[in-house]
């Protein structure tokens, strides 16, 4: 006999660097575990309509700025899963009204929570090291430390596709590459990637739609109104530079640390400072409001 098929809307509720989680009562469909916001979509009923719904009826708040995160088809021993994920960003103004009991917590402190295995996909990508080597040079991906990613960057040449192509998925699964090295590669090599990166031009020249669903984008940032952009079209963290005066941009003019911070508040995703940044700069950096730490010789 074949199982039923059902399809889920899921919201991921973010604001300042937090998600939104409740719990699954020991009654429900994988009960006693943790949960997003979501349910059933209805019949006649669009994924986001339901999204919407849930978000109202459960959450008890009403947002109409979406942005289509990704669809997750899995598998349990009695039913079909069909998630339809969708990300909003919770005004400050609005954050009185979420009912209990639903809590906001850290993306590295999701890791810690035990949710339904249909679910382990999105905690993934929701999660970021606190720290993004920058190198042009491939080989440094497979001496990585558990704790980062890399940014390959280089331009989408046929000599460096072919060298990625003899990196193991493993490793790719750790790697940030630009938009024509993304457009590159081949469909198991996109979907291994870790991330997309954009520069602060291609973020502006983009609108709300315009990103695939399911890819992680990283923003490059020198500006509020970028990261603003960024933020609006979808993207999924920003490298905001340059923080101080660095040796490759000598005549950039630096932020500072209390410019960064403003900034850094102005928007709900990650933001990671990059440019001057020395390895034991991760504390200060956090002090400040990011995420986490960028850098090419530091790391």
């Amino acid at each position: 006999m074949s199982k039923p098929t059902i399809h889920v809307a899921i919201a991921i509720l973010l604001h300042q660097d937090q998600v939104l989680v409740g719990w699954r009562e020991a009654t429900q469909h994988q009960g006693n575990k943790y949960e997003f916001p979501g349910g059933k979509v209805e019949n006649a009923e669009t994924p986001l309509a339901a999204c919407c719904r849930e978000t109202q009826e459960e959450v008890g708040i009403h947002l109409s700025d979406w942005h289509a995160f990704d669809v997750i088809g899995h598998e349990y021993d009695d039913v079909r899963i069909n998630l339809h994920v969708f990300h909003a960003h919770v005004p400050t103004d609005v954050l009185s009204q979420i009912q209990a009991p639903w809590q906001w917590y850290k993306r590295d402190e999701l890791l810690d929570l035990n949710f339904p295995s249909a679910n382990q996909a999105i905690i993934q990508r929701l999660y970021w090291p606190r720290q993004i080597k920058i190198s042009e040079q491939l080989a440094n991906l497979s001496q990585l430390p558990a704790n980062q990613l890399m940014y390959w960057r280089v331009d989408a040449h046929q000599a460096e596709c072919i060298e990625l192509a003899e990196v193991s998925v493993e490793h790719i699964s750790r790697l940030i590459v630009n938009i024509e090295m993304y457009q590159q590669l081949n469909s198991i090599q996109q979907q291994a990637i870790s991330a997309i990166h954009l520069k602060q031009n291609q973020v502006l020249a983009l609108k709300a739609g315009d990103l695939s669903k399911g890819k992680r984008y990283l923003a490059a940032c020198h500006d509020l109104a970028s990261m603003q952009q960024a933020q609006r079209i979808g993207c999924d963290a920003i490298l905001l530079s340059p923080v101080q005066t660095t040796h490759t941009h000598p005549d950039a003019v630096a932020l500072g640390w209390p410019q960064f911070e403003a900034l850094a508040a102005a928007v709900d995703i990650p933001v990671f400072a990059l440019g001057g940044i020395r390895r034991d700069d991760l504390m200060l950096a956090q002090q400040h409001g990011a995420y986490g730490i960028a850098g090419i010789r530091f790391l």
